[in-house]
């Protein structure tokens, strides 16, 4: 068997450790095995993305115990296992290297976020112990090749009846200049990782292409990575202004790049926190903007969770759920692709349910679990009726009210019941003994935990029987985490949630910018406490990403219809992004600090657009009215994967050549229907030609099956069954099967 994987990032690093392992347990071909890894930055098991090189401002937005290198006992039917000194954690492996080095850049505890650089360290290591393992067989061979996979050509009529396929690869790096290479193989796999597209082919940034194009000396970057060849002293230095079009991930790994990156230091402030001290090489300022007008949220500390442990039911959004929906209300059966489905609409049937389940996991956290199970039996009815009617009739609005008032009324009851407490209209022996569904001191004694503190209790404890006293006590306390002290300030809203600065506050630059810092504080705050005991962290954890493949199970292979596709992608995947998969809180504690510093501009605000003042390029808000010019555009998004769009020639010579086709979701009302760009695949990840067969040779993971797919990215994660090494199981079983006999 002859395997070529193109693309040697982490899903590379995941391929080889299944190899690694079937050849420990000696299951390699009877023929042999023989691996071609290409990879263009030559920086095998981490690539481009994870490489080493990056630098020591981007980190990940995930703890150092929560990444892993490969299967592990939680992997269904995983086959032979190499064993924690093999694969660990990446904490592990830190302390392993600190142990052996001294160097302070792996002292790390396990709960730490980790910079970037240490996570492609750890990947390219364990590749390469894994390159190690599979070459000790005498029957497998591994070839490293430091190049461009530019096509792939069949040369099924041409090898006598052989099902072969040629690999073409072009030298890179040191080794430009040298001759292409065709290397023959059986099976090949893609894991190219994020794509690199044309610019051009966006309407968005042909607008910037053409206003740069129009002002001498504007320079336009159209990708941000690799920073430091991208985003250098001479394009972005001093006195030059960027404009950085993006405030996710990446706007937050350009801004940290191109200050704290440039000698720049965050020192501890006097009123707490952290503020920045310049250096004098940075840019004269950076203007972040995005359609939001938002950073991206602080993921919260998982370290303090105190939540249960296992994978979370929803009591609202869940399998059966989605199931009953489809067979309901998902109209006429249609073919995509393989797959006969009936569609659903996201606003209408699914968003719903995910506020729903958003409040009550808010709730839950807010008051404590049983007085979660008290909501949820009070909201079975209105669920059910949703399931089986009111999904098919009633507005998106209309569904979410009729869903969240059973849980409103019942959080009406506990309002009332501690406010009359707290304000001393009560007793707490007098409320603990009204007959309830649940627990008024158990509910009570959480509130304060979560509102004013885990240690607020031991003072009110000794004033229970002193309803006075209590209420003077409470109205000298503040809550430490910026909650409204009264539960009445403290309910779930959606609208809040996702828009937490009101267009009142839009009205001028300086304006939106107090409001931006005075939320950043607060969002912090709450990021700091944790998901155990933050209720508005725990409610966007808890569902979008603790729920995440519940979301799946309803969006992949075609679940929505061709519009609600487009929008789930264009609006709702941007939300779930910004609530859920943001940068650790002491990362944005530094965004904080740039921003109340005044290097970072933020009063473009929501809506921003590039234009022009004058003769200069500018950032535009149309709702705070600033206008801010700029010399240099980078474009910090990720794109989302386009096979014919991509700059680099591999994806649209597959194209060309019939070996590949996009996959579609067709319009039931027989419009042009939705092409999100990805690869069209069977569920085994093989790949999908022009005529609908299917070829054995040819599997593809990560990015470029995203719109098939949802979710396809993300390090593996241990102990957790975690979906990429899953994907790794599947092609690894297919590949298998066909090197028996």
């Amino acid at each position: 068997m002859r395997l070529a994987i193109v693309g040697g990032g982490p899903y590379c690093t995941y391929a080889m450790e299944r190899l690694a392992a079937s050849v420990t347990a000696q299951q390699v071909p009877p023929a042999g095995l023989e691996v071609h890894v290409f990879e263009r930055t030559g920086q095998f098991g981490a690539g481009q993305v994870h490489s080493p090189r990056q630098p020591g401002t981007s980190f990940l937005n995930r703890i150092a115990r929560h990444i892993s290198f490969g299967a592990d006992e939680s992997v269904e039917d995983a086959g032979p296992l190499l064993g924690e000194r093999v694969s660990p954690s990446l904490y592990d492996w830190c302390r392993r290297e600190f142990e052996r080095t001294g160097d302070p850049r792996f002292d790390i505890s396990a709960d730490s976020w980790p910079q970037r650089r240490l996570h492609g360290m750890a990947l390219r290591e364990h590749f390469s112990l894994y390159v190690a393992i599979l070459r000790s067989h005498p029957a497998v061979t591994v070839t490293l090749h430091h190049q461009e996979v530019t096509d792939i050509e069949d040369l099924s009529d041409a090898t006598d009846g052989q099902d072969a396929l040629c690999v073409r690869s072009t030298p890179v790096g040191d080794e430009q200049g040298g001759a292409p290479a065709d290397t023959v193989v059986d099976r090949v796999l893609l894991l190219t990782g994020h794509p690199c597209l044309d610019p051009t082919r966006s309407a968005r940034t042909r607008r910037w292409i053409e206003a740069v194009a129009g002002v001498p000396e504007a320079v336009f970057i159209p990708s941000a990575y690799p920073l430091e060849e991208r985003l250098t002293p001479e394009n972005a230095g001093p006195e030059r202004i960027v404009g950085c079009a993006g405030t996710m991930l990446t706007g937050v790994d350009v801004i940290l790049h191109l200050t704290e990156g440039r000698g720049g230091r965050f020192v501890e402030s006097e009123i707490g926190g952290v503020r920045y001290v310049p250096s004098g090489r940075e840019p004269r300022s950076i203007v972040a903007f995005s359609e939001s007008g938002l950073f991206a949220f602080a993921r919260p500390h998982e370290a303090k969770s105190g939540g249960p442990k296992g994978k979370r039911q929803g009591v609202f959004l869940s399998v059966e759920a989605v199931d009953r929906l489809r067979a309901n209300f998902g109209g006429e059966p249609i073919r995509v692709g393989e797959t006969t489905i009936r569609q659903l609409d996201y606003t209408r049937h699914l968003f719903p349910l995910v506020v729903a389940e958003m409040a009550h996991v808010y709730y839950t956290t807010l008051f404590g679990p049983d007085f979660g199970v008290h909501l949820a039996a009070l909201s079975r009815t209105a669920h059910r009726a949703f399931l089986s009617w009111t999904a098919g009739v009633d507005s998106p609005e209309d569904s979410v009210r009729a869903l969240t008032a059973p849980l409103a009324r019942g959080v009406d009851e506990a309002v009332a019941a501690m406010e009359s407490f707290l304000l001393g209209r009560q007793s707490h022996a007098t409320l603990c003994a009204l007959a309830r569904p649940w627990k008024f001191g158990a509910l009570v004694r959480r509130y304060v935990a979560v509102v004013l503190g885990e240690n607020a209790w031991e003072r009110l404890a000794k004033l229970l029987e002193d309803p006075t006293a209590v209420a003077a006590a409470i109205a000298g306390m503040q809550s430490p985490t910026r909650h409204a002290v009264l539960p009445s300030g403290n309910r779930f809203s959606w609208e809040r949630t996702i828009n937490p600065i009101p267009p009142s506050d839009w009205s001028s630059a300086d304006q939106y910018r107090k409001a931006l810092l005075d939320f950043m504080t607060t969002d912090n705050l709450w990021a700091r406490q944790g998901i155990g005991l933050n209720p508005a962290k725990a409610a966007a954890d808890g569902v979008w990403r603790g729920l995440r493949p519940v979301i799946v199970h309803a969006v992949n292979f075609g679940g929505l219809h061709a519009d609600s596709h487009r929008a789930f992608l264009g609006t709702w995947l941007r939300q779930h992004n910004r609530l859920a998969y943001g940068p650790a809180p002491d990362i944005m504690a530094r965004v904080h600090a740039l921003v109340d510093h005044g290097i970072v501009d933020v009063s473009a605000g929501p809506g921003a657009a590039v234009g022009i003042d004058g003769d200069r390029l500018a950032v535009i808000g149309p709702h705070t009215g600033a206008v801010r010019r700029i010399d240099v555009l980078v474009d910090a998004r990720v794109p989302a994967f386009d096979a014919s769009a991509d700059i680099t020639p591999l994806y649209p010579n597959l194209l060309r050549r019939g070996l590949v086709r996009k996959w579609h979701n067709p319009h039931t009302d027989g419009g042009a229907g939705f092409e999100p760009g990805g690869l069209d695949l069977t569920e085994d990840f093989r790949a999908i030609r022009p005529d609908g067969a299917a070829d054995p040779r040819i599997a593809v993971l990560g990015p470029a099956i995203e719109g098939q797919r949802f979710f396809q990215g993300g390090a593996m994660k241990p102990g957790a069954n975690h979906h990429a090494i899953r994907n790794i199981l599947v092609w690894h079983r297919g590949l298998r099967a066909g090197t028996d006999g």
